[in-house]
């Protein structure tokens, strides 16, 4: 399967299993892709300490520490800018934060793993993997 992006929403979901000790969907899904390599993106990064309460860093840096974390380079920003003018041209635009996600996955070649395929799938040649 090579190497995915994992979604905040896969995330949150995980981590939620994990307090929980009830594995789920997303655990179900970790375990089921032995060969894969899972990475994040530091805008994903930021969205889960955008959720985190400040008194549990610990916790936060606890679960990013199983992920290597990708570069937002020269290159994924140009993809941005080129992925906002499409989807701005097509009048459907998403999340910014969303479009540096997939602009982070189309620059590096990776799937992205997300339960949010409806925003997602407006951005050509994403590759998608669907957990849920």
């Amino acid at each position: 399967m090579g190497t995915l992006i994992l979604d905040t929403d896969f995330l949150i979901e995980y981590e939620r299993e994990c307090r929980r000790r009830r594995p789920g969907r997303a655990t179900h899904f970790l375990e089921g892709n032995p060969l894969a390599r899972f990475v994040l993106t530091s805008v994903i990064a930021g969205e889960l300490a955008a959720g985190a309460d400040p008194r549990e860093r610990d916790l936060w840096e606890e679960l990013l520490a199983s992920f290597r974390i990708v570069p937002t380079t020269r290159d994924v920003s140009w993809t941005y800018g080129q992925l906002y003018r499409q989807l701005k041209a097509k009048g459907h635009l998403i999340g910014s934060n969303d479009m540096w996600i997939a602009a982070a996955a189309l620059t590096f070649g990776l799937g992205l793993v997300t339960g949010n395929i409806r925003e997602f799938r407006r951005v050509d040649a994403l590759e998608l993997v669907p957990y849920r």
